[in-house]
């Protein structure tokens, strides 16, 4: 199978039972997925078994993609609503800050990783304060680089309910980040 793809030819190929297709899609998302769903549930392997249901629901459903939205907005809604579910089911615990801040980032210099982790750190507590409807939308916005309107689907809302949450989540947000010292100009 040729790796250029589109994800649209690999969701008709799911749907004709083509495991390739679905190893090749799999491979393609599989990481994006599951930093959206664990910035949802908070706990890594939640995180994995929604990922898991995820990719078990393309493969089920790919015959009902109708290509109205992208493979990618329709795969976050399929990953958001599984999260959404989890959640609902078990209570969620928070993130574990301390084992995630011993995580490295061998793409920095020793002074440099300090700073970014500090930066890190508190960029993250910050994103945690907000309520869970803007912190999705900050999520898909700035993280999965989603337009408006693939928001708009992924979460069954309209646009301006996207547009009025992502304003006023940007207003909450820069004052958090000013009240704890942030300026996020240095990156």
């Amino acid at each position: 199978m040729s790796m250029q793809a589109s994800d649209e030819t690999l969701i008709a190929r799911i749907a004709a039972g083509d495991r390739v297709a679905m190893e090749a899609f799999y491979g393609r998302h599989h990481v994006r997925v599951f930093r959206f769903v664990v910035r949802l549930v908070a706990r890594r392997d939640v995180a994995e078994d929604v990922l898991s249901e995820a990719f078990l629901e393309v493969w089920r459903l790919a015959g009902r993609f109708e290509g109205r939205s992208s493979a990618t907005t329709w795969l976050m809604a399929i990953a958001r609503n599984k999260a959404l579910t989890e959640m609902r089911r078990r209570p969620m615990e928070p993130l574990d800050e301390a084992r995630a801040e011993t995580i490295p980032d061998l793409g920095d210099d020793p002074e440099q990783a300090l700073q970014t982790k500090g930066r890190d750190r508190i960029l993250r507590h910050c994103l945690s304060a907000l309520s869970p409807e803007h912190r999705e939308i900050i999520d898909l916005v700035y993280y999965h680089e989603k337009s408006v309107r693939e928001v708009s689907e992924i979460v069954g809302i309209p646009e301006n309910t996207v547009k009025t949450r992502m304003f006023y989540a940007r207003k909450h947000l820069n004052a958090l980040v000013t009240s704890a010292g942030l300026d996020l100009g240095e990156r």
